[in-house]
């Protein structure tokens, strides 16, 4: 293994790190005989350092190559009030294996335990048995799977009837202070900060919708992102499966003429057999994985990946 050294990403490394993402990831895919992920080139992937900059400066890492200067590896990580989660981890393919997945890893529990939080979270695929096993032998374990799935939405709009379509309507900042409360009895997690930046919509390109209860309440709310690089529904908390399955329908009108992809939990056998009913196809599997504390979901906890998800 050659020598790595770790340190803080900085602004100089926004556009390789863009490349590192875009090519790491293409080329794992490709090499397990499926599809590239990202197309356009590295640009689209410039993103992943625009959004998790913005909603967790300082948290990130790369691993370097001390003797020719260029990057081996990069993650994100994010604290937040109850726990920290764990962003997008990539290795350059020329250093598959040889150690620089391990040492971000091991700064990022560091950072955990140092800091006194109780968990640390992350979404990964099930079909990497590699990361899974670096994960597991790290003392993560898989609390949830769920699939993956894509609807094709058509350019006129799904013309979908699922019950409480009416109760959705376009979430405010006013909303924020209910979402956290929602997720942290859902979910046992609150991510304000996350919502809010949402929200405001400073890139362009989120939308974040919530659903009342008959009594004006919010039973769920749902994040997604139209970026090129990233069309994902989600995260996403409700009370109720129905709840989720009107959000999800709101949301994916607003890609219309797009595939978004969104992750359904695997034992949320109603919501599932619905999204069938409306064309939905799966595609991959993941895992919500947790090193340390966990609460069980109380309702539906649907994760993703821009930004990453507790």
């Amino acid at each position: 293994m050659p020598e790595l050294r770790l340190r803080p990403m900085t602004s100089d490394d926004r556009y390789e790190v863009a490349e590192l993402i875009y090519s790491s990831i293409n080329v794992w895919y490709q090499t397990h005989g499926g599809p590239a992920i990202f197309q356009g080139g590295p640009s689209v992937t410039e993103v992943f350092y625009d959004v998790y900059n913005d909603v967790s400066p300082g948290g990130s890492v790369v691993a370097e190559n001390p003797a020719s200067g260029r990057l081996m590896g990069s993650c994100f990580y994010h604290p937040r009030k109850h726990h920290v989660s764990l962003g997008i981890m990539t290795v350059h393919p020329n250093y598959f294996g040889r150690g620089a997945g391990g040492a971000m890893l091991r700064h990022i529990i560091n950072y955990t335990d140092e800091h006194g939080y109780k968990s640390l979270r992350l979404t990964q695929s099930a079909l990497n048995v590699g990361s899974f096993s670096l994960y597991n032998k790290a003392g993560f374990v898989p609390r949830y799977s769920y699939q993956d799935m894509f609807v094709n939405v058509p350019e006129a709009g799904g013309g979908w009837n699922v019950d409480g379509q009416d109760r959705v309507r376009d979430a405010t900042l006013d909303d924020v202070p209910a979402m956290a409360e929602l997720e942290m009895a859902v979910s046992g997690i609150a991510r304000e900060q996350d919502y809010r930046y949402c929200i405001e919509n400073r890139l362009g390109f989120w939308h974040v919708s919530v659903i009342e209860s008959p009594g004006g309440s919010i039973e769920g709310f749902m994040i997604s992102s139209g970026h090129a690089a990233m069309n994902l529904l989600g995260p996403c908390v409700t009370t109720t499966e129905q709840a989720a399955a009107a959000l999800i329908v709101h949301e994916l009108n607003q890609y219309r003429g797009r595939t978004p992809v969104f992750l359904i939990p695997m034992d949320k056998e109603n919501l599932a057999r619905q999204m069938y009913d409306i064309g939905a196809r799966n595609c991959e599997m993941h895992f919500c994985q947790v090193r340390g504390k966990f609460k069980p979901f109380d309702g539906v906890n649907m994760p993703s990946f821009l930004p990453e998800t507790g």
